[in-house]
């Protein structure tokens, strides 16, 4: 089953579909509010997120470090993203990607 990308305003869905009204027909079962604005066939059965491209850089385990700050700070973003900055040193901006994207991952 081909993996699918279909993006709305405000989401990035990757999905299994049989074909591409399918996979469309699965963003509108579960979000439907929102328009599909591009749909892509993925060449391969398998998704990449580049670390680079969330800003993440270094030796360090970020989602270790990450999931830690979450956890003191009981899923509140705001203080994570502070407890972040603190204990790496990030800037602000490197710090919220790094926090979303675990908060996205389901730390």
């Amino acid at each position: 089953m081909p993996l699918f990308e279909i993006e709305t305003e405000a989401h990035i869905i990757i999905t299994w579909a049989d074909d591409t009204e399918a996979a469309v027909a699965l963003v509108a079962e579960a979000y439907p509010s929102e328009k599909p604005i591009r749909t892509t066939k993925r060449p391969r059965d398998t998704w990449v997120i580049s670390k680079s491209a969330l800003g993440i850089h270094g030796a360090l385990d970020p989602c270790s470090t990450a999931r830690d700050c979450l956890a003191k700070a009981s899923g509140d973003k705001v203080q994570a993203i502070r407890l972040y900055m603190r204990q790496t040193g990030s800037d602000l901006d490197q710090a919220r990607k790094v926090i979303e994207s675990n908060m996205v991952m389901g730390w």
